[in-house]
């Protein structure tokens, strides 16, 4: 599908951007990353790391580095694409751009996305929201054995560790997923409606801690689908962080996040004497109209609330009065993320240019594409068009319930 659209690129914040400080550090270009591997291996599988070394060249000298690690393929539908994501693994914490230091590191590819930055606005309201954290990213371009790959986005993992999900020494990261894309040692649960995959701590199953966190969802779930789950002491806010909730399912609700209605990358995490929180954020690059089924390349329309979780949620008069309030203040910030996608238009346009000589994809459908235009700016415009409509209808629509 192709629309036409008038070419109006508004550079009227560009200004504002160079003092704010939510928004990306300004460059005079974008990082180049640079690595060869041991013997120029190719990197061609998601199990296997090989060895390799890694140059960062950058404007600001802090951040340059040169040193050892270890890389391999990652990702599902997106491993399938020519243009690969990766994931790095250094021997020792690395700090990479001046984001916080740890060993391991994502390397996205953003192929079908031809804007390359659904997945950065996606965190953008991470970072705006009350969620414990969000992952921090930076635009890169990459070379692999001296094959330019184009421009990437390298973001922390969604792991365990101080800088990243902090769970304690007893805490758990769960991920919402599909029995089909689960790995062989994976060790999962499944409730009554969804599977959850323990991602952190390695537990074996029927272990002590195993059945722990499978006994805490199930009976989480149970309640907040029972007779009772609006009684105030003994219903579903004894067991879930109300306030998480709603932030996640705004973020997600505002994307239109395919993924979000509980199909895959839906993250929570438990600490015990605590309550279950929704998060870390993850995976927007079929969110915000680049999608052609489910309906969700339009903006009107709810998804995330017809999940079953959800749609028990917003049968609470006190849940819906706190998501149309808690709505107001992403709203509010509707001129600040329009800001967020115009200064990394003008940051990115030598760098998108260069991606696009190497991957010959503008104006041709890439799965699952809604529209594809013959120029980046115009895959700009139809993503700041799309927000602003979805956050119109959702002002009106949350509004109304």
């Amino acid at each position: 599908m192709k629309k036409t659209i008038i070419l109006l690129i508004p550079f009227i914040f560009f200004f504002a951007c160079q003092d704010d400080a939510t928004l990306p550090e300004k460059l005079a270009s974008v990082p180049l990353v640079s690595i060869n591997t041991e013997n120029v291996l190719p990197v061609n599988s998601k199990d296997e790391y090989i060895n390799a070394e890694i140059k960062i060249t950058s404007d600001n000298p802090d951040h340059e580095l040169t040193t050892s690690l270890k890389i391999r393929g990652r990702g599902n539908s997106t491993w399938g694409f020519p243009k690969k994501p990766y994931q790095i693994k250094f021997d020792d914490k690395e700090d990479i751009l001046g984001m916080p230091k740890d060993k391991k590191w994502i390397l996205l590819a953003n192929y079908s996305d031809k804007t390359m930055l659904r997945n950065e606005l996606g965190f953008e309201l991470g970072r705006l929201s009350n969620l414990d954290w969000t992952p921090e990213s930076h635009f890169i371009e990459l070379s692999i054995n001296d094959d330019y790959l184009g421009l990437y986005q390298i973001t922390q993992k969604i792991e365990d560790t101080s800088n990243r999900v902090d769970l304690g020494s007893e805490g758990y990261l769960l991920e919402v997923d599909q029995l089909s894309r689960l790995d062989d040692d994976d060790v999962y649960f499944e409730t009554a409606n969804y599977l959850f995959n323990i991602k952190e701590p390695k537990l074996e199953l029927d272990d002590e801690d195993y059945l722990f966190i499978k006994n805490y969802i199930e009976l989480t779930e149970s309640v907040l689908l029972g007779d009772n789950f609006m009684d105030p002491l003994e219903g579903y806010t004894k067991y879930i962080d109300v306030n998480s909730f709603i932030d996640w399912y705004l973020i997600n609700e505002i994307a239109k996040n395919n993924d979000a209605k509980f199909h895959t990358s839906v993250y929570m995490n438990y600490k015990p004497e605590e309550k279950l929180q929704m998060g870390p954020i993850w995976d927007f690059d079929i969110g915000f109209g680049n999608i052609n089924y489910n309906g969700n390349e339009t903006t009107d329309g709810f998804w995330v609330k017809n999940s079953i979780w959800f749609s028990r949620l917003f049968e609470d008069p006190i849940f819906i009065e706190k998501v149309k309030s808690r709505f107001d203040y992403f709203y509010n910030n509707k001129i600040l993320l329009k800001e967020i996608i115009n200064c990394n238009y003008v940051f990115l346009d030598d760098a998108q240019k260069r991606n696009f000589e190497k991957w010959l994809i503008l104006n041709i459908y890439v799965w699952p594409n809604n529209v594809f235009f013959p120029t980046y700016d115009e895959e700009i415009i139809y993503l700041t068009q799309w927000l602003d409509d979805r956050l119109e209808w959702l002002n009106v629509s949350l509004h109304e319930l």
